[in-house]
Parts: C-alpha cells; sequence; structure tokens
C-alpha cells in the first residue's frame, strides 16, 4: 500500500494507520547494515519490543533474538468438525469442560505431562549450557496449558455450518528463558569488527557463525516444536470433551498449524536470508494458513499467494490498536460486554482488567483483510460461538 525511502533499504507498508512507535522501530529495521532488500509490515502491525508486531526482516546470515521475540513459536491451530450447529448450552458445557483440562494463565500442570508428548531434543544431550535442558522439567509440566494475553482455545462456525476448533497459544516459560538468554548473549557480544546497532534499539545480534547463534537456532527450533506439541496437546484435549457432549461419532479434519514468531533460513529475490517473522505469518503459494480475530471478531482459515514484496508472509490476526492499558484505562466494559451478548458469544470479559483484550483494543479484522487481499486467498469464515482466554 505504501513505501517509506527514508532508511537504508525500503519499508514496504500494508497499512496506512501505523503507530508512531511501531513506524520508528520499522526505520530502524530498515537501518540495519545487515537488513536485506526491504522491510515488510503487515496490515496488524503495531509496536513491540525492539521489532513491531507485525513485521518480517530479512537479514544477510545475521540472527536477532529480539526480532522473534519472548513467546518463541507461538501460533495458531484449527481444526474442522463433522458437527453442524451446536446449541449454545452445548457450546458452554464444552468450555467449562475445557477449562477443568486445561490451565490458563500462570497456572500449570500439578504433574508432568506424559514424555513422549514432548519434542525429542537427543541433539541437546551432549551440549552444556543449554537452556531447554535447565527448563526442560518445568516445560513437562507446562505442555498444554494455554498461558495469558491475548491467547485463547476458540469454538466456532463457518459458512456451512460446520463447527471448528481453534487454539492460540506458544512456548510458554520456555521460549521466554530462551529468548530472554541469547537476547543477553547478544547485547553483550560487542567485540570489534562488529556492524554497529544503537542499543537503544534492542536489536541486539548473535556473532554470525558463532557457537551461540548455532545454540539460538537450535533452541528457537526446540521452542518452536514445543509450541506445536503445547497446542496440540490443547487440541486433542479439546476435542475429547467436544465429543463427549456430542451425540454420535465426531470426525475430526487434518489439523492445521502455523506459527508466526521465528527465523528461518529462505530463499527470496535469488538470495539465502534469515527471515525474521515476529507476529507474522508464512504465506507461500498455496500454504494454508489462519488469521484470527479477537473474541467477537471473524477468524479466517486462508491460503497464501507466495507475493515475495511480503517475503511470502502475511499479517497473524487483526492486530492491537490500543495498549493494554489504554485498553482498560478507556473502553467502556459494559459496552464491550453488550456487543459480545448481542452477537450470542460466550465471551471472557468480565471485569475492567479484561478490556485488555476486548474486540475494541484490537483493529477491524475486515480491514486488515482487505489490505492484504495481494498476499492471501481467504478459503473460509469462521464467526465466534464461544472463547476461553488466558
Amino acid at each position: 500500500m505504501k513505501v517509506i525511502d527514508s532508511g537504508k533499504i525500503p519499508i514496504r507498508l500494508w497499512l496506512d494507520d501505523i503507530d508512531s512507535g511501531a513506524l520508528e522501530q520499522a526505520e530502524n529495521l530498515s537501518n540495519l547494515p545487515f537488513a536485506f532488500k526491504h522491510i515488510a509490515i503487515m496490515p496488524d502491525a503495531h509496536q513491540g519490543f525492539g521489532m513491531p508486531i507485525g513485521g518480517v526482516l530479512a537479514t544477510t546470515g545475521v540472527v536477532i533474538p529480539n526480532a522473534v521475540g519472548v513467546d518463541i513459536g507461538c501460533g495458531i491451530c484449527a481444526v474442522r468438525t463433522s458437527v453442524k450447529g451446536l446449541p449454545m448450552k452445548s457450546v458452554e458445557n464444552i468450555l467449562n469442560g475445557v477449562r477443568r483440562l486445561v490451565p490458563v494463565g500462570f497456572s500449570h500442570h500439578k504433574k508432568e505431562q506424559n514424555e513422549s508428548l514432548m519434542p525429542r531434543r537427543d541433539h541437546f544431550t551432549f551440549r552444556k549450557g543449554m537452556v531447554v535442558n535447565r527448563e526442560y522439567k518445568n516445560a513437562l509440566k507446562q505442555l498444554g496449558t494455554l498461558g495469558g494475553g491475548n491467547h485463547f482455545i476458540e469454538i466456532q462456525k463457518d459458512s456451512d455450518g460446520h463447527i471448528w476448533l481453534m487454539v492460540h497459544s506458544g512456548s510458554r516459560n520456555i521460549g521466554y528463558k530462551v529468548a530472554d538468554h541469547y537476547n543477553r548473549v547478544a547485547k553483550a557480544q560487542t567485540g570489534s569488527g562488529r556492524k554497529r546497532v544503537p542499543p537503544k534499539w534492542d536489536l541486539a545480534y548473535l556473532s554470525p557463525g558463532s557457537d551461540d547463534e548455532k545454540k539460538y537456532l537450535e533452541e528457537m527450533q526446540y521452542c518452536v516444536d514445543f509450541a506445536f506439541a503445547n497446542r496440540k496437546l490443547m487440541m486433542n484435549r479439546t476435542e475429547e470433551v467436544f465429543s463427549d457432549y456430542i451425540k454420535g461419532e465426531t470426525h475430526f479434519d487434518n489439523f492445521i498449524n502455523i506459527a508466526h514468531n521465528y527465523a528461518a533460513s529462505e530463499m527470496h529475490f535469488g538470495s539465502h536470508v534469515i527471515v525474521h517473522r515476529k507476529g507474522a505469518t508464512s504465506a507461500k503459494p498455496g500454504e494454508k494458513g489462519i488469521v484470527p480475530g479477537s473474541q467477537g471478531m471473524p477468524s479466517y482459515i486462508v491460503s497464501g499467494k507466495g507475493n515475495p514484496d511480503s517475503f511470502m508472509s502475511c499479517s497473524h490476526g487483526a492486530g492491537r490498536k490500543m495498549g493494554r492499558k489504554q485498553a482498560v484505562r478507556e473502553l467502556d466494559l459494559e459496552y464491550e460486554k453488550a456487543k459480545l451478548d448481542k452477537l450470542g458469544i460466550i465471551h471472557s470479559l468480565h471485569r475492567r482488567s479484561d478490556l485488555d483484550e476486548a474486540s475494541g483494543a484490537y483493529k477491524d479484522i475486515n480491514k486488515v483483510m482487505k489490505n492484504q487481499k495481494d498476499l492471501l486467498d481467504i478459503v473460509t469464515e469462521l464467526k465466534p460461538l464461544g472463547v476461553i482466554k488466558g
């Protein structure tokens, strides 16, 4: 939609209402000495830590932990069921049943989960100082837990009446620990010959080819795999509860899963680069993806168009238009609740502190989808019926 040429490389934006903080961060990215071709800013973009949420950065062989973020591997999974139509009382019962099996917020399981559900870590066994090994036992109790913030479990309905189940969650504390450790390592690596990045940008990078860089990429991938295993277990338990409340046999379609916080080696514009997606989804040609709304707004199953200008990426959701504290301070609780009640949605707005996840704190998903028509095709629109928020 818009190109800014103020930095060393252009910034391509798929929105016209970017907040000043996110724009400043995008300009910092465009002035990195190793940034490649251009910076891509998705239509759900807003200010993050170091790099905008909804940003895509390609680099020439350089890895920036903060350009992935603290919730490594965070993403969405969705499953279509064979059930058509669902009474709202059943939706409520299913959500209550899920709450009994899936801890939310800061809660974890009291017992370690089955280790066979965890990603394998054979390649970590003989490497000293790996964060994953230190956090592994704790992660066994966090497997199959939702977390807080914008993470959710939602029951939805498509235009044909089929019921869908959707889970949004990440790598919990193990991802945070890995991200925090390697960001501190990157900050400390200020030896001679390194290309200068102002500390205030919060975009410290790991020395290319160093053992620390290799360790980070290994541990990052483990966290991506753990986040997937975490969502999968929550989805399996949601399916179990769902089946218990449905009369007759229930079938579940193939599992759709997509992550939106990670770095990957990819080929773009004829060059091998490291693509950092922070709150952005891969959208290669024909690739199935998920763009969720916030409670009260539709979500979408999509198919990527492989647009090279976005490094074959699209948005990861609606994107915030208000910070959490601002939403709690400015939004009207009764008004936000009434909007969802009118739509017949079983929601998670009960007290003023819940307003940080009200639909009024988010951008209009319809505009977000319109702004990225050149990045994806909509396959299925999903309307929310009921949601559990972390």
